[in-house]
């Protein structure tokens, strides 16, 4: 997982865990989790939580989907 997750580095991506989802910029990725950028604050994840990780789907014009089937 944490080769996977180095590939989304500097990306907006949704981070789905067993009970929510979060979405913001992975800054770091460490061996034990991942440092995620969400509104200004900075938020850890523990790698043992997280069960996907989804960069922010966007539209033909580059703008963010509002709704996000999955």
């Amino acid at each position: 997982m944490f080769e996977l997750a180095q590939k989304f580095l500097g990306k907006e991506c949704i981070i789905y865990t067993f009970n929510s989802q979060l979405t913001g910029i992975i800054k770091e990725v460490n061996e034990g989790g991942i440092l995620l950028e969400k509104s200004g604050a900075d938020e850890a994840v523990n790698f043992d939580f997280i069960v996907r990780i989804r960069e922010y789907p966007r539209g033909k014009n580059g703008k963010k989907k509002s709704v996000i089937f999955d």
